[in-house]
């Protein structure tokens, strides 16, 4: 199954996992980390000793419900047990899911009470987490289990003769690789289960070209339960054992159920374009073409032969290059470079794959021995070196693609041993010429390195496990990346009709694969536009356009209560963090902060379990203590290590000093945000302002010049699935006392009232109004600037929401100009900074979320706890804004605003006093 990606999961009951004792409350932590906390790990390990009464647990049912729609998997896992004694147990509920896939939601019912996760920053969960776990409550692990699984597992404490039911959801987008999608469920109840179902139903609108559905541990017995119904466009597979079908044998209490129930699959591809899905105001494209001619490869093959790759190890690369080398093309051509503290070559050139050669090259590849250290650094870049060269004396085809296969198991210990000046090197000598594939041998490599190191130069990296299927393995990734059928691929959308697009360019297209790329509709009622995809194929320039079209789900799918109306956003919001992800590990420093944050404020908005972010549950309170909480967690100890270097990077830059080309600009927008701006200070100041919608806050008040400006909040439509109603300025109230003017702003219209007339202004139109007193300019859809007579100028921006969206609406943000023709006597939230503040900022140091460090602001005579973060600036960009870097004061401004921010609260639009 090498190679084959998908939705998997390992469900664990009866005496493996349900483990009974009289340990009060607990703590969960979903982690990729293998070297968990070592309070973790103790308490863990007592979980295993303590004895088990496996009749007084029932697990009652297990469901395991997935829904694909378009390749994007949505997966509930439902089980509930049974403490049938009559003294409170603790209950162990263990599963595995992808290491791609994201947590989108974890609860409990315990005596009929629900208890929902939330997903936070991980660093404020962690904190929770660990102060449970200091205080000895029980904690549940999860960490890196296998070659594409991680576990998930949870221990509770339930009354006797109660019940508890977990309910976990997750989520991930089927990647394509060898021409198929996998979507494998992993069960081992270890018992019978009184309710047993495996449920999946795929819904593809390009067709379904066929479906397969088996399992490692179906007898003759059982293969008659999978019912599988595949019409053109959907599949419905289902597997639901009675108890009595599940026994091994007539009255004993084995179980049959033990392996991997697969589902594989693939669509049709008669559009040389691709399918393109238009729902609900976003998009996604998947491009695979099918009958292009594969493109000729050179492929430089660097293998370490230092001596940890003695014994199995070096066996296992032979077979497999053996394996390889007999799979090469003739058009293509490659070379052999083997190394340990030397390098060496078994041509100083790429030779092209005729059978002759070929046979050459594994009589040589056959004396490869293991001896001595490991140069990696010299031993790419003579394959680098034998690229290029090769390449100016154009003795390769001009129309092919240049590749380095790097197969090591150990660090770089002769040469140059700093992993970073190794990267740096190798990626300045591809200079984006071609591309990097490394094979991490071994637990023992740093495969994180080889990660980076990969990304930064269009590859990526494998860890290939120390196993009998180590030979395999390295054959089946060759596989996938072996025949690349265009090179240079760009998928193009008119600038006017998306935005906020995934990855839309790529390097290669191998055979087998697929290319998605999703966003967000500029316009939410459009249901086509143009796309054109280019790339470089083997004989000529691919090309082709044509029109996308929206897909009627509800005259596609007539008979369906289809749950995913909104399946092609959270897909886009999923590409998009984890193409963050990526960026936050691979690219400068400057991309790697500001990824990382991006990262995380979405994963925060989608409900989604990241390496930046976990899901608290709060449990019930029991006898024996509080509330206690359950975290879920997805970070890995190497990925603990690198935030903590980005703290070190961000300590030495977060002081540096941004030059502002512009004057002062004080602004509101976003949830709502304050953003004071100081170029005198080349800095900026920025706090948050939570309050229920409706509330009016004054703004700015000028005595002297009449000059007031309230603003109005307003809320979500609905609860959004994160829990946290957003609110936003959607209403402004602007007087000028002293010239008899007031505007109303809101997101509907604009009006200006004076000597008892009413002069309004829409939205839609473009247009400009020209009095005594105030100017004002209207751009469609996107600004009014409003000039009020020798004195301060305002811009109001209209941010637009897709009108079905079911949570956001259209809201307005504030920007103050020319702020200093205002007397020394202005107040309100933003008013009262107009005319500076006096400040001082010192002792830098790592904050609750790594990317964000803190500090200690003295301002007002008061010693506060700031934290360095980001905040949007929408003037030049109104769709995207600009990151602009600021001192966050938490808690309502508390300390930097002068009193309370309800003090702020008016009772009118129009109030004055």
């Amino acid at each position: 199954m090498s190679g084959l990606s998908g939705v998997r999961l390992l469900l664990l009951w009866g005496c493996a996992c349900l483990w009974l004792s009289s340990s009060a409350s607990g703590a969960l932590v979903i982690s990729r980390n293998d070297e968990a906390p070592q309070e973790a790990r103790r308490a863990a390990r007592s979980l295993q000793k303590r004895s088990t009464n496996e009749a007084t647990v029932e697990v009652q049912s297990v469901t395991v419900q997935c829904t694909v729609t378009s390749r994007f998997a949505h997966t509930v896992v439902t089980s509930t047990a049974l403490n049938k004694a009559n003294v409170s147990q603790e209950i162990f509920f263990e599963m595995e899911l992808p290491k791609t896939a994201f947590i989108t939601n974890f609860s409990m019912e315990i005596e009929g009470q629900v208890y929902v996760g939330e997903v936070k920053e991980k660093e404020k969960a962690k904190q929770q987490y660990e102060k449970a776990v200091s205080s000895g409550q029980t904690a549940g692990l999860v960490k890196a289990s296998g070659r594409k699984m991680e576990t998930f597992s949870v221990s509770v404490n339930i009354a006797g003769e109660s019940n508890v039911t977990f309910i976990l959801t997750h989520e991930e987008l089927l990647q394509r690789k060898l021409g198929q999608y996998e979507i494998l469920t992993r069960v081992k109840p270890k018992t019978l289960v009184q309710e047993f179902q495996i449920v999946t139903n795929i819904y593809e609108p390009q067709g379904l070209s066929y479906v397969d559905a088996h399992a490692t541990f179906l007898s003759n017995e059982l293969l008659p339960l999978v019912e599988k119904t595949v019409t053109d466009k959907k599949a419905h597979i289902s597997f639901s054992p009675t108890v009595e079908q599940q026994r091994k044998c007539p009255g004993c209490d084995g179980t049959l159920i033990d392996g991997d129930f697969i589902i594989k699959y693939d669509v049709n591809r008669e559009k040389s374009l691709g399918d393109i899905q238009i729902v609900n105001g976003y998009f996604v494209h998947f491009f695979a073409p099918s009958d292009l001619s594969r493109v000729p490869k050179n492929v430089v093959f660097v293998v370490d032969r230092s001596g940890s790759m003695g014994g199995t190890k070096m066996q296992q690369t032979r077979e497999a290059l053996l394996a390889i080398l007999k799979e090469l093309d003739e058009e293509d051509h490659f070379a052999l470079i083997k190394f340990d503290e030397a390098v060496g070559v078994w041509k100083t050139s790429l030779t092209r794959a005729t059978k002759e050669n070929v046979a050459e090259a594994m009589v040589y590849v056959s004396g490869i021995r293991e001896n001595g250290v490991t140069d990696i650094n010299s031993a790419v870049l003579s394959g680098v070196d034998m690229l290029i060269r090769d390449r100016r004396s154009n003795t390769l085809p001009e129309r092919s693609v240049d590749m380095v296969i790097l197969l090591t198991d150990g660090m770089p210990n002769s040469g140059v041993s700093d992993i970073s000046t190794i990267q740096q090197n190798v990626r300045t000598a591809m200079g984006g010429n071609m591309s990097l594939f490394c094979l991490g041998f071994g637990n023992d490599v740093d495969y994180s390195f080889l990660d980076v190191m990969s990304k930064q130069n269009k590859g990526l990296a494998r860890r290939i496990y120390e196993a009998s299927d180590a030979t395999l393995q390295l054959q089946g990734f060759y596989e996938e990346v072996s025949s690349p059928l265009l090179s240079e691929v760009d998928l193009r959308y008119p600038d006017n009709a998306v935005d906020f697009l995934t990855t839309s360019h790529f390097s290669q297209l191998f055979n087998g694969s697929e290319i998605v790329v999703a966003g967000q509709l500029m316009d939410s009622n459009m249901d086509q536009f143009l796309v054109e995809v280019f790339g470089q194929g083997f004989e000529d320039d691919f090309k082709v356009q044509g029109q996308a079209s929206a897909v009627d789900w509800d005259m596609m799918y007539p008979d369906e209560e289809y749950i995913f109306g909104g399946f092609t956003e959270r897909l886009w919001a999923y590409i998009s963090i984890q193409e963050l992800l990526e960026k936050s590990k691979s690219g400068t420093p400057d991309e790697k902060v500001n990824a990382t944050a991006k990262a995380l404020d979405m994963a925060l908005q989608y409900s989604f379990v990241t390496p930046l972010t976990s899901m608290v549950v709060t449990k019930p309170e029991t006898e024996d203590g509080p509330d206690s909480p359950l975290i879920a967690d997805k970070l890995t100890e190497v990925q603990r290590q690198q935030a903590e270097k980005m703290v070190h990077q961000f300590r030495g830059v977060s002081m540096a000093k941004t030059a502002y080309q512009h004057s002062p600009t004080y602004f509101v927008d976003g949830d709502p945000h304050f953003m004071i701006e100081l170029p005198d200070r080349d800095d900026a100041l920025c706090f948050n302002i939570n309050n229920i919608p409706g509330t009016i806050f004054n703004l700015v008040k000028d005595p002297q010049s009449g000059i007031v400006v309230n603003g109005q909040i307003i809320g979500d439509k609905k609860i959004p699935p994160s829990g946290k109603i957003n609110t936003y300025f959607w209403r402004f109230g602007i007087v000028h006392q002293n010239l008899g003017v007031r505007l109303e702003v809101s997101t509907q219209d604009i009006s200006v009232f004076q000597d008892n007339k009413r002069v309004k202004l829409l939205w839609s139109d473009t247009a400009g109004l020209k009095g005594t007193n105030v100017d004002l300019s209207v751009m469609k859809d996107r600004s009014l600037t409003v000039t009020l007579k020798d004195s301060v100028k305002f811009v109001i921006l209209l941010h637009k929401v897709w009108k079905k969206h079911p949570y956001h609406r259209d809201y307005l943000g504030f920007y103050t100009l020319d702020s200093h023709l205002l007397s020394p006597s202005v107040h309100g939230l933003l008013g009262q900074f107009y005319h500076g503040i006096e400040y001082e900022v010192t002792d830098l140091r790592p904050g609750e979320v790594p990317e964000k460090p803190d500090a200690t602001m003295f301002v007002r005579g008061r010693e506060l706890n700031v934290t360095r973060g980001w905040q949007k600036d929408f003037r030049r960009e109104v769709k995207n804004g600009e990151n602009v870097p600021c001192w966050f004061i938490h808690s309502n401004g508390t300390g930097l605003l002068d009193g309370d921010a309800t003090d702020y609260i008016v009772s009118g639009l129009f109030k004055t006093v």
